[in-house]
């Protein structure tokens, strides 16, 4: 398993959040799915623009919930947890 980005790291430390986003576009969310992606520890993101609908797996030693929703707030985006 890879210790680097956090991918099936030990004891299941991994964490699964299933939120609502308001304010996407088609555009938007691709961004958005591309960004975070492109922070430590996050291994999947899965967003439905239509409805917000927003899953993201994150190991949270390497990336702190504030973090990501704070990508959120850059890009005048909603997130509800």
């Amino acid at each position: 398993m890879c210790k680097e980005c956090g991918c099936g790291h030990e004891g299941g430390a991994n964490t699964r959040l299933q939120f609502i986003v308001h304010g996407y576009t088609e555009e938007s969310a691709q961004a958005m799915e591309k960004e975070l992606l492109g922070l430590p520890g996050v291994l999947y993101v899965h967003i439905h623009a239509h409805d917000g609908e927003t899953t993201v797996d994150y190991n949270p030693e390497k990336t702190k919930l504030g973090d990501i929703l704070q990508s959120f707030s850059a890009r005048g985006l909603e997130a509800v947890l």
